[in-house]
């Protein structure tokens, strides 16, 4: 769970199935050891992170609230008061300023793989257009593309 804690399609039953046991059983087990069910568990590790992106980087809220793996802005924002006793816009107006310079939105996407592959500039690249910097060349000539 704490691998894929952004991915919004994290199934409980496949986790479960994983670990060996039956859903409810897990989640009697999991309670027991941690305190918490695991959905419970999942949303603070994903507030937890929201906390740090609103303390750190420049993405909007409603970018935070996709980028830690939920689905409802309406939800996101419900869950972060309820745990942290103010809405997000609210947490960074408080926390952000002290020192820190925020880190651009775009770096922070990129880190947490907020940009799908179907979605890049290179992603859908025409025929027979040279290779971008980085991606292998099938021309088999030297390492600079000419005949040694």
């Amino acid at each position: 769970m704490d691998r894929d804690w952004a991915d919004p399609e994290l199934d409980l039953g496949a986790v479960a199935a994983r670990a060996g046991y039956s859903r409810y059983h897990f989640i009697r087990a999991f309670k027991e050891a941690y305190g918490e069910t695991p959905g419970q568990y999942l949303t603070h590790r994903r507030i937890e992170r929201a906390e740090e992106m609103l303390r750190g980087a420049d993405p909007s809220v409603t970018e935070i609230c996709h980028l830690v793996g939920f689905s409802s802005l309406g939800t996101f924002s419900a869950r972060f008061k309820t745990r942290t006793g103010l809405t997000p816009s609210a947490y960074r107006t408080t926390y952000v300023g002290r020192g820190a310079a925020l880190i651009p939105g775009c770096f922070a996407m990129l880190w947490a793989g907020g940009f799908p592959a179907a979605h890049t500039a290179t992603s859908k690249k025409r025929p027979g257009s040279p290779a971008a910097y980085g991606e292998e060349q099938d021309s088999g000539s030297g390492p600079e593309g000419t005949e040694p």
